[in-house]
């Protein structure tokens, strides 16, 4: 094929791209593909039209950054020039004025009665007056800075129209390169788009117009309408719902806190009972075998430094719930992973679930965990988990499905069992990425020390926590390095030298 029918080829799918003025975008187009540079392209659809422009070509993602600044600059030109900017200062200067009337009133009994309350009244009449005259310079100044206020506005949007011209053309041009690849975004402008774009555009600029130039014009527009029993309703038809589900399902709760229970109780009898030499010695020699010597040196050093502070038996209750929220976290998140990996319905199922239970503030889910499990070390177990055990459910499944499809491809021609493939290739090939998880997992339990002694947790978040309340810095700051060790404990031990 000749260069002039590659050519034409390009021009015409520019054509059947943008359809409106297929000459000057083909001219246009051409320009910016031929340099390197930024190529100035001044489009005049777009000056004249603004975000309109963007909206109709279905280019949202810069329409709604440029709507919201034009937005701002019409506001400031109505305001400027038919706004009530001063409504605000005269409202209050209305509000002073009917105390001053109370006053007076006030004032006039008093002398009537001969009390000795007279100057009192007359002090705070004065100093209210003179509070008025305050708020009326403050209004005419404000109404002074309305021409101002309102070339402002003129200059931003005269700013931004030429703004949205020099780039129209080049967003445009990188719109028409992605359709290229993909049809399914969409061309032309078509009658909706012109119909909603002009709708959208000018309600939020219209609404916000009247709103911040005229406050006092529509009073819904003030507050949200609601009303007082939608949200007793709601707490109560809340409270019903938990109540019920206390009720119902007590021999699941109870079976959860004892299997929690159990763990915790033997690692506290393990760490916290236990001589503290042969603790040290244990964890030092773990930490060796685990992540080499140098780490069991600096595991030494970590708890040498809890006993001579006297943070031991603390840092242990603390290493114990620290260690069982990792280890069920990480004992359900990677075969939740595992199996998330390869059932791409079930992981879109269970994300949403996950995003909840790491954007939702620790404050909030430890209500419904109080309710279900009381206050105390099982509690703060579950709202650990809650909080961290989600980055390794995300972490494995992205680490399996990173394996290159050639090597498992390779295993499966050379006979590979379904376990054999999962143990001898998957996870070997995906577990820096599962160790990251698992490193994610154990920082987010140690962020929730300090929040699940709360609730009872105790350990060295208690520390932190009267820290706080009576503002000793050193007792916090020293406790909180315990914290860290300890998490750093725990990471290397299990992480080893395959941390990453």
């Amino acid at each position: 094929m000749s260069k002039s029918d590659s050519m034409m080829i390009n021009d015409n799918q520019i054509r059947e791209f943008v359809k409106t003025s297929p000459d000057y975008y083909v001219k246009e187009f051409v320009r910016i593909n031929n340099s390197t540079r930024y190529v100035f392209s001044f489009n005049w659809a777009a000056f004249l039209l603004g975000t309109l422009w963007f909206g109709i070509r279905n280019i949202w993602s810069w329409a709604l950054a440029f709507l919201l600044i034009e937005t701002f600059a019409v506001v400031q030109i109505v305001r400027g020039f038919f706004g009530d900017i001063s409504a605000d200062a005269y409202k209050k200067i209305d509000q002073i004025q009917s105390t001053i009337d109370f006053r007076q009133k006030q004032l006039q009994a008093a002398v009537e009665s001969n009390s000795d309350k007279v100057d009192v009244f007359k002090r705070t009449i004065k100093s209210l007056e003179d509070s008025i005259a305050g708020y009326v310079q403050e209004a005419q100044r404000i109404e002074e800075m309305g021409f101002w206020i309102a070339i402002t506005g003129i200059i931003l949007w005269t700013t931004i129209r030429i703004l949205q011209a020099a780039l129209a053309n080049m967003i445009l041009e990188k719109r028409f390169s992605e359709w290229l690849s993909d049809r399914s975004i969409r061309s032309g402008m078509r009658s909706v788009d012109i119909g909603l774009t002009v709708l959208f555009s000018s309600t939020v600029m219209l609404l916000s117009t009247v709103h911040y130039s005229f406050p006092n014009l529509i009073g819904l527009f003030q507050d949200f309408p609601t009303h007082p029993e939608i949200r007793l309703m709601s707490i109560d038809g809340v409270e019903r719902a938990f109540d019920y589900a206390v009720i119902r399902g007590d021999a699941l709760f109870t079976a959860i806190t004892i299997g929690i229970r159990s763990v915790l109780d033997s690692l506290e009898m393990l760490f916290v009972k236990t001589p503290w030499i042969v603790v040290i010695s244990a964890i030092a020699v773990m930490t060796g075998l685990s992540a080499g010597p140098r780490a069991a040196i600096y595991s030494i050093a970590f708890l040498a430094y809890m006993g001579l502070l006297g943070f031991w038996v603390k840092a242990m209750t603390t290493l114990a719930l620290l260690g069982t929220a990792a280890i069920l976290s990480i004992s359900i998140g990677i075969p939740l992973g595992i199996y998330c990996s390869t059932r791409p319905r079930f992981y879109a199922l269970i994300r949403p679930i996950m995003d909840f239970m790491q954007t939702m503030p620790a404050f909030v889910f430890m209500i419904p965990v109080i309710a279900f499990f009381g206050t105390g070390k099982v509690a703060a177990v579950i709202i650990t988990m809650i909080f961290g055990g989600t980055p390794v459910v995300r972490l494995t499944v992205l680490g399996l499905k990173g394996v290159p499809e050639t090597i498992r491809e390779a295993a499966i021609a050379y006979g590979a069992s379904k376990w054999y493939l999962l143990t001898k290739v998957d996870l070997p090939l995906a577990m820096p990425t599962i160790l990251a998880g698992v490193n994610q997992t154990v920082m987010l339990s140690l962020a929730m020390v300090v929040v699940a002694s709360l609730i009872g947790a105790k350990g060295l978040g208690q520390d932190v926590l009267e820290a706080l309340q009576y503002a000793n810095v050193g007792q916090g700051i020293l406790a909180g390095v315990a914290i860290l060790f300890c998490a750093l404990i725990l990471d290397r031990v299990i992480q080893g030298k395959g941390r990453v």
